[in-house]
């Protein structure tokens, strides 16, 4: 969980993040005065310090503010700490959070919620309904335990499967009409990537213990596998079931057999060719632009079609937090920054994918002058998030830390781990 989005999935301390955020929820941070709902006026607002996305968010303020000089809003970057969660943590419990924040992740916002740092936008008048007109039926998915939304459905990463087209040429594969659809052939095409010498791996997820890796390997595959469940719904662990247990066995296969490291790469797999493939989200586009790469969705047992896969979000998203003493501007500010006008420009100058409905339809001229994001913009309508709740990184770890045992380092039976993991989880998720 880096602070920078869009694809820099930098490893940091899960110990560090999951501790300190256990100790930040006991004190609770402080929210604005009693009139801070119908506060208007200046408000101060972060975002990534991705460079793209930092000029996203220069030009919305300049827009907001060319409109509106009794309500300015000052921009900056998110502070630099060892994660943006646990910058955000620290910022709720002195009470000093600015009103938004670009950069909320998904995983920590129940924690965030826990802590009374965040307003419930459901509470605002128009809240619940302008959420879900945009998102359409990806929003439920963002809501708390509860429904209600503590959390502005804002962008999306959709991972697809990367592949490097002069490998699978020189591996005497179709560059062009891969076979990667159904876990045989993925494995299949694997065996013949690294017997024959084009690359040492054929695919490499980071092998290591964060809690976030999850949704790198395991998670991709079971959000299309079972057509969009998440991990944890209504409280009960699902992934203890046949997909689950053949996602889990495809990937322990792929390194008992040597086709993906047990060790990490030291750089970028993909880009320095220590892998043909990666698993990545539309803001690989820029990113491997010396690459010659193709891209096709996340492989089932059986194979299914691109339009019926799903997989996993990536997302980042917009929270306005308790400390904010003008919260109705810092709504109409969220409200403008999620617009159809300004979610084009997120578009344009990131690459990455608004969570809203008809995306495609709405941005039909983005996508016909760049169709290497085309199959991002397709892909953004069946997406997965991780769990709600208090507990979401608690869960997470659970399950990662199970996984690396059994899976990538071939101790113990895959299935039987999974059952255990699943009870384990279940509690967690039904912890307060």
């Amino acid at each position: 969980m880096s602070q920078k989005t869009g694809g820099t999935r930098a490893v940091v301390s899960t110990a560090v993040f999951a501790v300190g955020i256990l100790a930040l929820s006991a004190c609770s941070g402080g929210g604005g005065g009693g009139d801070s709902a119908d506060g208007r006026g200046d408000i101060t607002i972060w975002y990534s310090n991705n460079e793209s996305e930092v000029a996203w968010g220069k030009q919305m303020v300049e827009a907001w503010n060319a409109d509106n000089p009794d309500e300015q809003i000052s921009g900056q970057e998110i502070p630099a700490g060892t994660s943006s969660e646990e910058v955000i943590g620290a910022a709720i419990t002195a009470g000093n959070a600015p009103c938004l924040i670009y950069n909320t992740a998904p995983a920590a916002v129940g924690q965030f919620e826990k802590q009374g740092g965040l307003v419930d936008l459901s509470s605002m008048d128009d809240g619940a309904d302008y959420i879900e007109e945009r998102s359409g039926d990806l929003a439920e998915q963002y809501q708390n335990t509860e429904g209600a939304y503590f959390q502005m459905p804002w962008k999306s990463n959709p991972v697809v499967i990367f592949y490097n087209k002069d490998m699978f040429t020189a591996a005497g594969l179709d560059a062009e009409n891969p076979a990667l659809s159904t876990y045989d052939d993925f494995l299949a095409t694997s065996r013949t990537l690294v017997e024959s010498g084009v690359a040492p791996n054929a695919i490499l997820p980071a092998p290591t213990s964060e809690f976030f890796q999850t949704q790198f390997d395991f998670y991709p595959l079971y959000a299309a596998a079972t057509g969009g469940t998440q991990i944890v719904e209504d409280g009960e662990a699902t992934f203890a079931d046949e997909a689950g247990y053949e996602v889990a066995e495809f990937w322990a296969t792929m390194y008992e057999e040597g086709l993906s490291g047990r060790e990490q790469a030291q750089g970028d797999a993909f880009a320095d060719e220590d892998a043909a493939m990666a698993i990545v989200g539309p803001w690989a586009v820029s990113v491997y632009d010396s690459v010659n790469w193709g891209s096709v969705p996340v492989p089932t047992s059986e194979g299914i079609s691109a339009e019926e896969t799903w997989t996993f979000s990536d997302a980042k998203n917009v929270g306005l937090y308790s400390a904010c003493d003008n919260q109705a501007t810092a709504w109409d500010v969220l409200k403008f920054s999620t617009s159809e006008e300004q979610d084009g420009q997120l578009v344009e100058l990131t690459g990455q994918m608004p969570l809203r409905e008809n995306l495609q339809e709405t941005y039909a001229d983005y996508f016909e002058a760049n169709p290497a994001y085309t199959a991002f913009g397709d892909q953004a309508s069946r997406t997965v998030e991780v769990p709600p709740g208090p507990n979401t990184v608690q869960m997470l770890q659970a399950f990662r830390d199970a996984w690396s045992e059994s899976v990538i380092f071939g101790e113990g039976d895959v299935r039987e781990s999974l059952d255990a993991v699943a009870t384990e989880v279940t509690e967690i998720a039904q912890q307060p």
